[in-house]
């Protein structure tokens, strides 16, 4: 990648209060990767601070306005695309197509739920994936493991394999590419991404000179994953002291405090439309482990969107040991996703999903009947998606419960 011309490091903005885009430094942080040379990923994102913003301030208002809606029972979340993106022309390709993809689903929900649809977009920013294990064995050879476009290749080298500060610059570019596809495609889809390498969310932080308020502007919902919420950690911290509504995903092993502190560090106000909280507990752990959090968090007072990804917590591995995804299990989490909402007095407030809004083969059910036909159209940079048909299948499943 061609180097652009570096800058001498600026000085932070000043600061209203006692967190600062740069505080999370000085925090313990998991999931990153090894960079060769930490000082030219440091001119890198010292670059990176001085161009333009991806998203506007009074957008991500709105999209905070409009989940304070959903966490009410009054909207409806839908959260869908990439499980990570590509990068370029391919990106904006694909952003045409998930933009449709998540504004027909959207459509059918309003009607279906009698309710407003929010459509957000895995888009514009999901080049940075977490990890179980920081390396893997490929062909004999152990190799740092694929972290998404933002970080290094996929392909099965030690070159491609090692990190790259310069590609955070092909990932912004691109995802200006694909903010404009968006806008051009006639908007109603935020952006949303999740938040993992900080260097490249820090250089996009910008003050509201207005208010005060920091902002992310490199997304409107940042989130933070079940791998990296740690509340004493780096990426939480980080989310504290923006201005943008947030996002955690908990999975299984989140306990009733872990979630109450989540709770109190993000939302300490209490402000609907600030916090979301996305259930991802596996079809076979959710109904014991969800029941508590939502109590929990019911009986303190927080006003969270509850959301479910009813697909991270279903991962296996199929024929040939190629991650997959069941549709049954899918559904099977959802259902009971919808049920422990309502008996805790609650609406479902969204449902994440990854898509491929094409005809992929990478997860089971609806048109792939079983796992032998994995390997027929499997594109997927890192986990399985959803073809049309299967994310169909899944919204009906979703109208059905709620409609019990």
């Amino acid at each position: 990648m061609a180097s652009p011309q570096l800058l001498v490091r600026r000085p932070e903005a000043p600061t209203t209060d006692s967190w600062s885009p740069a505080g999370w430094r000085t925090l313990p942080i998991t999931q990153q990767p090894t960079w060769p040379d930490r000082d030219e990923l440091d001119a890198v994102a010292d670059y990176l601070s001085g161009l333009p913003a991806l998203t506007g301030v009074e957008e991500i208002r709105r999209l905070r306005e409009e989940l304070a809606l959903a966490s009410a029972g009054k909207a409806f979340v839908l959260q869908a695309g990439d499980c990570a993106e590509p990068l370029g022309m391919a990106a904006t390709a694909s952003a045409r197509a998930k933009h449709r993809a998540i504004t027909s689903l959207g459509e059918r929900l309003t009607r279906e739920l009698h309710r407003p649809t929010i459509g957000l977009g895995r888009l514009g920013g999901q080049f940075a994936k977490p990890r179980s294990e920081p390396f893997e064995a490929v062909d004999g050879q152990l190799l740092p493991v694929f972290r998404g476009l933002m970080v290094n290749e996929p392909e099965g080298t030690a070159l491609a394999r090692q990190p790259d500060p310069y590609r955070l610059l092909s990932c912004y570019y691109t995802a200006r590419q694909v903010v404009a596809e968006l806008a051009q495609a006639g908007g109603g889809v935020w952006t949303s991404h999740e938040v993992l390498i900080l260097e490249y969310e820090q250089a996009l932080t910008r003050l509201d000179e207005v208010t005060g308020e920091w902002f992310l502007r490199s997304t409107h919902l940042p989130w933070v994953g079940d791998r990296t919420r740690g509340v004493d950690d780096a990426h939480l911290n980080f989310l504290a002291g923006l201005g943008n509504p947030v996002a955690v995903k908990v999975g299984p092993s989140a306990t009733v405090d872990d979630v109450l502190r989540i709770c109190a560090l993000l939302d300490p106000h209490r402000r609907p439309g600030r916090l979301t909280l996305i259930s991802r507990m596996g079809q076979q752990r959710i109904a014991d482990h969800l029941p508590p959090l939502v109590r929990a968090v019911v009986d303190a007072g927080h006003p969270v969107a509850w959301m479910s990804d009813a697909m991270h917590g279903n991962t296996v591995r199929g024929a040939g040991g190629v991650k997959t995804r069941h549709l049954d299990a899918i559904v099977g989490e959802l259902t009971t996703f919808v049920e422990v909402l309502r008996g805790h007095g609650l609406e479902p407030a969204g449902l994440h999903l990854e898509i491929a809004a094409d005809d992929v083969t990478e997860c089971v059910g609806a048109s792939v009947t079983d796992e032998s036909q994995l390997g027929r159209n499997y594109r997927s940079l890192c986990d399985p998606r959803l073809n049309n048909e299967q994310a169909d299948a899944v919204v009906d499943a979703l109208v059905a419960a709620m409609h019990r």
